[in-house]
């Protein structure tokens, strides 16, 4: 009986940690009395990363051209499912003149009703730029297949500020592959496809820099990304330079869950060589 137990317990927490929170969640927010308006739409681009920690933008809206985008950080308790999420930097907003954008930190807990996921909770925040409270609120929401702003590729700082100043010349795409995902995480490393000749690379997800004037060798540049489903991601692998031997070229091995894909990659100064996504979830 022990024995039972304990492997129950074991298929339990292993479902528990297995849940991948990644995706577009969309619903309502309300708010109590003395806020703008009583009740605003409300769209979280998740991404679930390692440890359970989570980060992402929130998009509280009466319109799509009326909002505020705010990013977030937090994490999952796969145990209680629930989900405590903090805003930080206001990202943009057009709303109102006599409204202020609130940062807020939301209290939710997940549930499965049948076949639909849920997200339902609580928030509280202060305003922009300030301390005074904004008037707290409700929440529900539901895991979406299609999102109604554009999804954000998650960058560390290092990596925004060399956005800013990332100045690539135009250059004609090359389709190398389009691979079929059926899970939000894909593990990419890229190798030197031949002699080791000091080839550089500089990586973009969606027009998003992921790796700056990288050397290729025999040991891989890791990139590790989180896709949503039903998103299509454009990999581009651009030439910083022909090593000794041109053109650039380079190995790609693609890890999804247990089946592994390898792309041979060619660039040169005319041509950017390009891997595609899509996740079917």
């Amino acid at each position: 009986m022990r024995l039972l137990f304990t492997t129950v317990l074991l298929i339990c927490f292993s479902s528990l940690s297995a849940q991948n929170l990644t995706g577009v969640w969309r619903g309502k927010r309300s708010q109590v009395s003395g806020g703008c308006f009583p009740e605003y739409s409300l769209e979280l681009h998740i991404t679930y990363g390692n440890n359970n920690n989570i980060l992402g933008n929130a998009y509280s809206f009466i319109n799509e051209k009326q909002y505020t985008k705010i990013n977030f950080s937090g994490r999952y308790n796969p145990l209680n499912k629930r989900m405590v999420l903090i805003e930080s930097a206001v990202l943009e907003y057009t709303i109102p003149g006599n409204c202020v954008p609130c940062i807020k930190t939301y209290d939710l807990n997940f549930m499965l009703n049948g076949d639909e996921e849920q997200l339902t909770g609580e928030w509280k925040g202060h305003v922009m730029n300030g301390t005074d409270p904004c008037p707290p609120g409700k929440i529900t929401l539901t895991r979406q297949t299609t999102p109604t702003f554009p999804v954000d590729i998650v960058q560390n700082d290092t990596l925004l500020a060399l956005q800013k100043k990332l100045q690539l010349q135009p250059r004609e795409k090359e389709i190398a592959q389009t691979i079929t995902v059926d899970t939000s995480v894909i593990r990419i490393e890229l190798y030197d496809n031949a002699e080791i000749d000091d080839d550089t690379v500089t990586v973009l997800l969606n027009n998003s820099l992921l790796l700056y004037k990288q050397r290729l060798s025999y040991k891989p540049l890791t990139v590790n990304i989180n896709v949503y489903p039903n998103a299509e991601y454009e990999l581009m692998m651009y030439a910083d330079n022909l090593g000794r031997i041109p053109p650039n070229t380079a190995l790609m091995v693609v890890t999804v869950g247990k089946k592994k894909y390898e792309v041979r990659l060619s660039s040169s100064e005319q041509k950017s060589a390009v891997v595609r996504f899509k996740y079917l979830k």
